[in-house]
């Protein structure tokens, strides 16, 4: 008898490999374009104002409003129109938007360090909060252009007038924000700091004030611009010098494309500081996935 014969083994059938699938970074062009559609997409609007502003100045003829064109032209023959070694800025610039900004920045500094303090204290100490928090929300929805006759009897035409209305308008906001990020810190990270014996001053350095971090910039940044209102309209009715003065003598006088253009510099003036705001708060808050306006 023959036995059966076995087939012969044959190694099982495997697919072919193929190389993994893997994730092209795009090229910096193409990041650049992106980028750069972007803006263009977003300032779409803002160029459909100006081109309807344009043609309404044109068509109306009207001294109040003149067309935007001639609005940028006198922008630049007023306040662009030094030397080289004064940065292509004039003498006007320096003069008047250095007053105002030295205003803006001793109050609205001030505004940061009295609200960051107190709103600590306030966010810490449930006591506290209940014996001042009343009075802080009190002088907070009072509009602040309501204390400026107030002001100018206290200082007088002054600069400490203007500093002080600045000042007076942007704490309420940077104390009740402090207080409230503080107030929500995570319980769980206080209790966990105090079980590792962490000196207070390390707790607030570390803990508390990083953890209110979001909610304190989130104030500082309104307060910004809250500081920038309040410091061309006490510039308006009380002062000598600055850009709201410039306004007003340009409004009494009938020179409506200098008070237009003096517009056109607070506008400028506003977007580069809230740009440098942004640019230090997303640097400051890196860890926070950020979304809305700011991650466009």
């Amino acid at each position: 008898m023959t036995s059966p014969t076995t087939p012969p083994l044959t190694p099982p059938l495997t697919p072919p490999l193929t190389p993994p699938l893997t994730r092209t970074r795009p090229g910096r062009a193409t990041t650049a374009l992106r980028r750069t559609a972007a803006g263009v997409g977003n300032l779409w609007l803002l160029a459909l104002v100006l081109v309807l502003w344009e043609v309404y100045g044109r068509v109306s003829e009207s001294l109040f409003v003149p067309p935007i064109s001639r609005i940028l032209e006198n922008f630049g023959d007023v306040w662009l129109g030094g030397p080289a070694s004064q940065l292509f800025l004039s003498d006007l610039f320096w003069s008047e938007v250095t007053t105002s900004l030295s205003r803006f920045a001793r109050g609205w500094g001030l505004a940061v360090v009295v609200g960051i303090a107190c709103g600590v204290v306030l966010g810490r100490s449930p006591v506290i909060a209940q014996m001042y928090g009343p009075v802080v929300r009190f002088f907070a929805a009072i509009p602040n252009t309501v204390l400026l006759p107030i002001a100018v009897q206290i200082f007088g035409v002054a600069s400490n007038m203007n500093v002080f209305l600045i000042f007076l308008g942007s704490v309420w906001v940077v104390m009740i924000n402090t207080a409230d990020g503080v107030a929500g810190v995570d319980p769980m990270w206080l209790r966990s700091a105090r079980s590792l014996r962490v000196p207070r001053w390390v707790l607030y350095a570390r803990v508390i004030v990083p953890a209110a971090a979001p909610q304190i910039l989130a104030g500082l940044r309104v307060s910004l611009g809250i500081g920038l209102i309040l410091m061309v309209i006490s510039e308006l009715y009380a002062t000598t010098e600055g850009l709201g003065f410039q306004i007003v003598v340009a409004q009494s006088s009938f020179r409506y494309l200098d008070m237009w253009s003096a517009f056109v510099l607070i506008g400028l003036i506003g977007i580069v500081l809230n740009l440098a705001f942004g640019r230090i708060e997303t640097r400051l808050l890196r860890w926070q996935r950020r979304t809305g306006l700011d991650a466009l």
